[in-house]
Formats: C-alpha cells, structure tokens, sequence
C-alpha cells in the first residue's frame, strides 16, 4: 500500500526540520509509528513576558493535510489571550479554509494549503509575541491582558514560564 500524500508531506517537512532546525521551536514524532501527531516544544520568545518558558504542545494533523489545518494544543498550562483553557490555540492560519461567516477574518488569513509545520510554529512564536485581543479564546486572559498587562496578567504567565521550565524534559 502506498502512503498516502498527506504522510508523504509531513515526513518531509519533519526531515526538513531536523536538518535545518528554525529557532524557537522543535519538533517530533510523539510516537513513531503515527506520522499525524507531533510534539512541538515552543521556547517562549527573547523580549516578551513568555521568555525563558519552554512550552510542550501537540500538534495533531488530519488525514486530509494539507488541504485541512492541524490542531494545535499546548500540554503545558499557558496564560495568553489566545489559548483556551484546555491549551486548544485559536488562530487564523489553523481556522478552516474559506469566508468567515461571522466576517472577521479574510479568506487569505485563514488555513492555505501552503502553509508547513514552519508557519504555523512561526505565527504561535509570533502570537505569544503579540496577543490578538480581539478575537480571544481565553476572555478571562484578554480582559487582563488589556487592562492590567503589568500586574495579574504578567504575574500568572510568569507562574506559567516557571512551571515550564520545571517540567520541560519530564
């Protein structure tokens, strides 16, 4: 039986990774036998309040890739406006493809089949970066964010980046 298309990319893009790693994230097979699911650990970006966490998230492709986006979700507990509270992120470029009905989002911001494991990593790292406010997965983390980004907010992602770096490499 051949592999389908859909394993034939995502191992590409997995070799492609390991030899020309992209900093600020790595990647992996959670288990070698299933190409559809991977671990990716996401450094928390140099000049944000995420620096120095090292986040464990899965990335989970469905067997349509790349005509469908994967899911992502963190496994480490983060507080940003955009990751819900199961860790689910919330993020165009992992939104189906096609018209928002609800008119917020362009066709061009949601999934593209031209999008790799390197863009979406790309837009999280730029998303821990700078959290969309609008459109928020997690209200609660949203509300603090924009109003009191330099007291509850920041002191709960700082609990969150020190929980990460506990429990990294377990």
């Amino acid at each position: 039986m051949t592999e389908p298309q859909s394993a034939l990319l995502l191992r590409r893009q997995l070799a492609e990774l390991n030899k020309n790693p992209v900093e600020g994230f790595s990647a992996g097979l959670i288990d070698d036998s299933d190409l559809y699911r991977w671990e990716v650990l996401i450094i928390g970006p140099p000049d944000t309040l995420y620096e120095g966490g090292v986040f464990k998230a899965h990335l989970t492709f469905p067997k349509d890739y790349p005509l469908r986006p994967p899911k992502l979700k963190f496994i480490t507990e983060i507080w940003h406006p955009n990751v819900d509270k199961n860790g689910d992120v919330c993020i165009s470029i992992l939104h189906e493809p096609g018209e928002d009905k609800y008119g917020y989002e362009k066709p061009e911001e949601r999934w593209l089949p031209i999008h790799t494991v390197e863009t979406i990593m790309i837009s999280v790292i730029s998303m821990l970066a700078d959290p969309n406010g609008d459109s928020p997965a997690n209200v609660d983390a949203a509300k603090e964010w924009r109003e009191d980004r330099n007291g509850e907010f920041k002191r709960k992602v700082a609990r969150c980046v020190r929980k990460s770096q506990e429990t990294a490499f377990e």
